[in-house]
């Protein structure tokens, strides 16, 4: 893809921008609405803000080549400003396949979000939360006291959900984490996994006394009285790795991490 119009785009950070403005001149770089590529400058956060914006415009999407210059990075490749074409003429496409959460509040209103990593629900006060778990139109868990709970696919299985002591599933896999977070009733569950055909329903139990707030990735939606999820197909992302940075095999080395 070196022959690809390419936009360039940067996070505020004064890294990121110093980054891009050695790029700038380097390559030819056009708008974002006429990429076919995109060049992401930043962290992890960054590289979602970048996807989401992307399914925002509900236009085509483009692949992403993400270039680290935040913290973690586990999505993005190594900067370096010299030998772009090159690295673009060997890069590995891996496509991701963002969550749509349907968030019903209390009072209401409806909101519908991509998630890109997953979709978590989060106790807002310090009274434990108290969810109903339903999976495929049954109910699989009547009452789950806990802080939270959380779905994440494949790609953001290494994120939230691994902090959350869930497990870490392989790129391709096509399942899902089900992690409760803190669990208190019933204690010694410890969460599913789930094939990613599965349509997950997250009723709040109680939700005047313990109200519980819903979040896809960055995006959160407060006072929920009901969420579901499943995986959304028409939305397909593509993210671009450097052959020895794939996305597969970071996901995979993540269980030998000490």
């Amino acid at each position: 893809m070196a022959g690809a119009r390419r936009a360039l785009v940067a996070s505020p950070a004064q890294a990121a921008q110093d980054a891009a403005a050695m790029l700038a001149d380097a390559h030819d770089w056009v708008p974002v609405e006429d990429a076919e590529l995109i060049v992401a400058l930043g962290g992890d956060g960054f590289m979602l803000q970048t996807l989401h914006a992307m399914l925002e415009r509900r236009k085509p999407v483009v692949p992403v080549f993400g270039m680290n210059l935040g913290t973690v990075g586990f999505l993005m490749n190594e900067w370096r400003p010299h030998g772009l074409d090159a690295r673009l003429e060997r890069i590995k496409a891996f496509k991701v396949v963002p969550l749509a959460m349907t968030a019903t509040t209390v009072a209401g209103e409806s909101f519908a979000l991509p998630a890109i990593n997953e979709v978590s629900l989060l106790r807002e006060t310090r009274q434990t939360a108290k969810l109903e778990v339903t999976v495929n139109d049954r109910v699989v868990l009547s009452e789950l006291a806990c802080d939270g709970i959380l779905v994440a696919t494949p790609a953001g299985s290494t994120a939230y959900n691994l902090s959350a002591q869930g497990p870490i599933l392989p790129l391709g896999s096509n399942m899902l984490a089900l992690t409760p977070i803190s669990p208190f009733r019933p204690r010694r569950w410890r969460g599913a996994i789930l094939p990613d055909k599965a349509r997950i329903t997250l009723r709040v139990l109680e939700p005047a006394k313990r109200p519980v707030s819903a979040v896809a990735d960055q995006r959160e939606i407060r006072d929920v009285a009901r969420v579901e999820i499943m995986i959304d197909r028409t939305r397909e992302l593509t993210l671009l790795f450097d052959p020895e940075h794939a996305l597969d095999d970071r996901i995979t080395m993540e269980q030998f991490a000490v």
